[in-house]
């Protein structure tokens, strides 16, 4: 039976037809009644206007299979009765088996353009899909180099793409009865079956031939709500109208935004990356990459990832669109990378990490990756180690972004004990270049000092980014001549104490947007040494409402100003003390504070003049509001109910009352009078004479000077030799440890366009901060690499980040006429070249000159006289009018 089956066909032949062409053959008499005459196959066919097979016929019962070749010569000597067609069939190689294909498979094609013409027709099971696709290109006449792509439809409500073409029919689960479905993609590089308002039109269209309503079809076969047929409706409608309106737009390919689908940006922002890089972009317009989806790399995505990029970009590049819209690639790219899920924002370069890996696994060429052992270079030539590393490197991979973006990093390492030296040679996509940090900080603080009616003075301090709270106490120090030890460092939130610093303390905790304040103390008093204490001085407008209870507000309104330090002996902590001392210090300050401290003394509390060692001794009021309340202030004599009665009358022209409260400003009422933390309920009296505002030091009138770098002093610092860090050693093999060893990286080969990206961002365990130096970038690049070699580059595309607003915008060359745009989501406006070195920007892409395309179009002329005019892009909404400074490319 092997050797039967070892042609790749045979042909079926009726069983009774052929055993009496037998019995002719042995009897060798032509004229007895044996004779066969012409070859009849009759009596298997199901009917003769179709030649359709009958089911469940049996080989040597209903038929019998002949070589080819056996075949041919029966055809020749007897014929074919009536025309019957030849029964073909192929020997299929299945799993396990190998068999004649007697039955093969029988679907229905047709064009997603119109579903009404099917046409019939038979496939083996080993045939490929890509044979149905020529199969139907020839059928429909399809215009030769369309792109097209086929569903398969298994029931009425059921669709799935056939992506691989190259699978056969069996494996892509095709059987007998599916229906195989064409489209072609449309001028402005969208597919017809994700434009719903199309699937809409021909819904109508079906409906209206078949005189059928509308609403009752949707609202008794579809089981629709009569409101939801109408919001259909009308979303039809509107959909038709906006189609029309992005058919009549015509623009320059490649000037076209991404509408923000909600924190997305970033993903627009890779997006614009890529589409602007030449080589790639034309492999995708040219459909290459049709040929090279890689269907089965566990590390890729199935070609998905390809797919839905290549969609965008045909999109983006037809000229037909002043906005695309990407949610279908935000939506796989979510599926395959679940960290950019949802709608959080984002870092532009992870995104586009991911997409280039990504887009590299689907077109890897390569479909078996071999294991490949690494060698040291032992001593053997620089070329000769780096060829052989670049030649592994493609045995395993090899794509269009290999081909673009890959280059060769030379990586010496140094053993510190043995001098041993290691050499090898690592493929790169893109350079992440480190920028040269200050060793300095620069902080702004506030400085109250000892004189409570002065206002709070802010600084603006240079310290040591890796400095001490110590550090910028005496930095501050300098300049106000107040002792460091007489200083406390406090972080104020919410007007409340956040937290209070230690001199040891790094300053690295401290956050740029955090609000600090330094307090000016008495000498000793900063560590509570002898008999003084310091306490924390909360203020509150005065309420009209008693305190509710414990943990409450103590005045039932929010607090105000900044929070007070202050140094005061133990013995003087009461509320009545307190307040003295409070009011002694605002009235010997400064003149202004007079017509408050008239009014307390006219409501009979001590002025400074009748200060003294008698303070104490005077007679105490009631120390709270609860003594109070319950007659329990002493004395109880005449005498003393008579300055009880004086008492509560001066007390309602008190300027302020005083609570214990917690660290959070809430009152407790069971705190003791040596309590650490104090609240004052204030009228606007009070409030006269309180520092609530600031005043700037002239430290604040000094202009901050960005830093500037060349970018290729970033290059330098880049290839500089470093000395591993602990948590990442290298294993020596001849002292068999670990070693902290030198390591220095060197550019060996470069690729044709260079990915340069700028470490803005620097992580510590209490933030991350961006650096806002602006790297001066050239717009033209000459860069070394093998020790003596040059290539000149020419800048094409600059992301930039907004830290504060959360928003990544670019600045792009087309590379068809050369001008330079600006991106900014769905918006698109020219740009000037001396706009793009920014502090914002942290990538660079680079194209090597000896690549470069020269622009196949002229620069559009308004750009050269006006940079601020817009884009050769009109609004949708105006027609063809101009917007005056930006082209508003919002989509409906």
């Amino acid at each position: 039976m092997e050797l039967f089956l070892t042609n790749t066909c045979r042909y079926l032949v009726e069983r009774r037809w052929y055993e009496q062409w037998k019995e002719y053959v042995v009897t060798g008499d032509q004229n007895s009644s044996s004779f066969p005459g012409q070859i009849d196959n009759t009596e298997l066919f199901e009917e003769l206007d179709s030649y359709h097979l009958k089911e469940r016929l049996v080989e040597n019962e209903d038929f019998v299979l002949i070589p080819a070749e056996a075949w041919c010569n029966l055809l020749a000597w007897y014929g074919m009765v009536d025309d019957q067609p030849a029964l073909e069939r192929k020997v299929v190689d299945l799993p396990s088996t190998v068999k004649v294909e007697v039955y093969p498979v029988e679907i229905f094609l047709c064009l997603h353009s119109n579903m009404e013409n099917v046409v019939t027709a038979q496939f083996s099971r080993v045939d490929h899909i890509h044979t149905i696709q020529k199969v139907m290109m020839k059928q429909f006449d399809v215009v030769e180099g369309a792109e097209t792509r086929l569903w398969m439809k298994s029931s009425d409500t059921c669709c799935e793409r056939l992506r691989n073409v190259h699978v056969n029919v069996l494996d892509s689960s095709l059987s007998s009865g599916m229906t195989v479905i064409m489209e072609m993609r449309n001028e402005d590089g969208t597919w017809p079956s994700s434009r719903p308002q199309i699937m809409w039109g021909f819904l109508l269209f079906h409906l209206e031939k078949k005189n059928q309503c509308v609403e009752n079809v949707l609202s008794t076969k579809i089981s629709v709500a009569n409101s939801t047929v109408n919001y259909l409706l009308c979303y039809c409608s509107v959909c038709r109208n906006s189609v029309e309106e992005q058919e009549s737009y015509r623009g320059q390919p490649g000037v076209c935004g991404l509408t923000n689908l909600g924190n997305t940006c970033f993903m627009n922002s890779a997006l614009q990356c890529l589409s602007n890089t030449p080589p790639l972009t034309e492999y995708f317009l040219q459909s290459a990459y049709l040929e090279e989806l890689n269907f089965t790399n566990p590390l890729g995505m199935k070609g998905e990832i390809a797919e839905a990029y290549a969609d965008v970009i045909k999109q983006m590049w037809s000229g037909r669109h002043y906005s695309v819209v990407p949610r279908l690639f935000k939506t796989k790219v979510g599926h395959f990378a679940s960290q950019f899920l949802g709608y959080q924002q984002h870092d532009s370069q992870e995104l586009l990490s991911f997409l280039l890996d990504g887009l590299h696994e689907d077109l890897n060429r390569v479909k078996n990756k071999e294991y490949i052992e690494l060698r040291d270079a032992d001593g053997r030539p620089d070329q000769e180690v780096a060829e052989e590393a670049w030649h592994n490197h493609r045995r395993r991979n090899n794509s269009v972004i290999v081909d673009t973006f890959h280059g060769l990093f030379k990586s010496t390492l140094v053993c510190p004990e043995c001098r041993k030296v290691s050499v090898t040679f690592d493929p790169f996509c893109y350079l992440s270049v480190p920028l040269p940090v200050s060793k300095d900080r620069v902080m702004e603080v506030f400085f109250v000092s000892l004189d409570p009616v002065a206002k709070p003075v802010q600084h603006r301090l240079v310290v040591p980014k890796a400095g001490k709270v110590f550090d910028l106490c005496s930095a501050l120090s300098e300049m106000t001549d107040v002792s460091v030890n007489q200083m406390v460092v406090a972080d104020v939130f919410n007007h409340r104490f956040y937290k209070i610093y230690h001199a040891d303390e790094s300053l690295s905790c401290i956050l740029d947007r955090d609000d600090i304040f330094v307090y000016e103390l008495s000498s000793g008093s900063v560590e509570e040494e002898g008999d003084e204490v310091v306490l924390a001085l909360y203020l509150r407008e005065r309420s009209h409402y008693r305190d509710s209870g414990s943990g409450s507000s103590s005045c039932g309104t929010s607090l105000f100003g900044h929070p007070l330090l202050m140094a005061v002996p133990r013995v003087q902590c009461s509320r009545n003390a307190l307040y003295h001392l409070f009011l002694q210090a605002g009235c010997s300050t400064k003149d202004s504070a007079s017509a408050s401290c008239s009014a307390g003394a006219s409501a009979g509390v001590p002025t400074n003049s009748q200060q003294g060692a008698g303070l104490q001794q005077q007679q105490q009021p009631c120390e709270t509001e609860e003594e109070e309340e319950k007659g329990e202030c002493p004395p109880q004599t005449n005498e003393g109910q008579a300055k009880r009665k004086g008492y509560q009358a001066r007390r309602r022209k008190l300027l302020f009352s005083i609570h214990a409260v917690n660290s959070n400003g809430t009152t407790e009422r069971g705190m003791g009078e040596d309590g650490s933390a104090f609240s004052f309920s204030c009228d606007k009296l009070l409030t006269s004479f309180y520092p609530q505002k600031y005043v700037k030091h002239q430290s604040m009138e000094v202009p901050h000077q960005q830093t500037t770098v060349q970018l290729q002093e970033c290059i330098e610092l880049f290839t500089t030799v470093e000395i591993l860090e602990e948590e990442n050693p290298w294993y020596c093999p001849i002292c068999k440890k670990h070693q902290l060893a030198t390591k220095k990286l060197d550019l060996w080969s470069l690729p044709e366009v260079l990915i340069i990206h700028l470490k803005r961002f620097s992580y510590t365990k209490y933030s991350r901060e961006k650096l806002d130096i602006i790297v001066d970038f050239p717009l033209r690049l000459v860069i070394s690499y093998f020790v003596c070699h040059t290539l000149s580059y020419v800048l094409n595309f600059v992301p930039t980040h907004f830290s504060a607003l959360s928003t990544d915008t670019s600045y792009a060359r087309n590379k068809d006429n050369g001008q330079w745009y600006y991106f900014d989501d769905n918006k698109v406006t020219y740009a000037r070249e001396e706009q793009i070195v920014t502090n914002a920007a942290y990538l660079l892409f680079y194209h090597r000159q000896d690549k470069i395309r020269q622009p196949t179009l002229p620069p559009p002329s308004d750009s050269s006289s006006s940079p601020t005019q817009p884009a050769n892009v009109t609004s949708h909404k105006h027609g063809m009018e101009r917007a005056t400074s930006c082209v508003n490319m919002e989509t409906d």
